[in-house]
C-alpha cells in the first residue's frame, strides 16, 4: 500500500476521539447522535492503549505479506489488489477467530453479535472518496496521519538530519565555513 496511518506517539492525548470517529463513521447512519441509540452499537476497529506515560492508538497496519489473509480458510479476509488495504467479508468469515491469533498487532476483533471478526478497513469508502479515514481527521493533535510512506519517511529523514546538524552545532563540533 503506498499510504498508511502513521502514529506520533509524543502528540497522542489518549482523548479517544479516534475511537469514536471510528465507531461512527462505520455505524448504521454515520451521524454521532443517532449512533448512540444504534442496536447493535457501533463497534471502533481502533483502540488507544496506555503504554507507560504515553498512549498509543492502535489499528489495522495492513501488512504487505498479511498473516490473517494467509490463514483465513475461507478467504473471509482478502486484498481487492495488491494496493488495497486488508478488508474481511463478513458473510464468508465463520467466526474460527485463527486471525486473531496470527495478527502480530492484536487489533482483530469479533463482532458484537459473535459472528464474525472485525477490523480497520482504513474507511475505504471515504479513502476512496478522496477523504482521510475517520480516525485521522477526528485526531485534534494530529497524532495519526494518512500519507504516503515513502513522503512521511522523508520527512522523518529531514527531520533528523537537521536536529543531528542543530545538535552539533551548538556543542560546537561543526561550523559553517566562511564564504570567500
Amino acid at each position: 500500500m503506498r499510504k498508511a496511518i502513521i502514529i506520533n506517539i509524543e502528540r497522542c492525548l489518549a482523548c479517544k476521539s479516534c475511537e469514536m470517529a471510528c465507531a461512527v463513521a462505520h455505524s448504521q447512519s454515520g451521524i454521532l447522535e443517532e449512533a448512540v441509540r444504534e442496536q447493535p452499537k457501533p463497534q471502533r476497529t481502533v483502540t488507544v492503549e496506555a503504554a507507560g506515560e504515553f498512549a498509543v492508538p492502535l489499528q489495522c497496519r495492513h501488512c504487505e505479506d498479511a498473516p490473517c489473509v494467509t490463514i483465513c480458510p475461507t478467504k473471509a479476509i482478502y486484498r481487492q489488489n495488491p494496493e488495497s488495504p486488508v478488508l474481511i467479508n463478513p458473510d464468508l468469515c465463520i467466526g474460527c477467530k485463527f486471525c486473531i491469533m496470527v495478527c502480530p498487532f492484536g487489533v482483530i476483533d469479533v463482532t458484537r453479535d459473535g459472528k464474525a471478526v472485525t477490523k480497520c478497513d482504513l474507511c475505504i469508502k471515504r479513502t476512496t472518496a478522496g477523504c482521510e479515514p475517520a480516525c485521522v481527521e477526528s485526531c485534534p493533535t494530529r497524532a495519526l496521519q494518512f500519507c504516503e510512506v515513502q513522503q512521511w519517511t522523508s520527512r522523518r529523514r529531514r527531520t533528523t538530519a537537521k536536529g543531528a546538524v542543530g545538535k552539533l552545532t551548538q556543542q560546537g563540533k561543526i561550523t559553517r565555513g566562511e564564504k570567500k
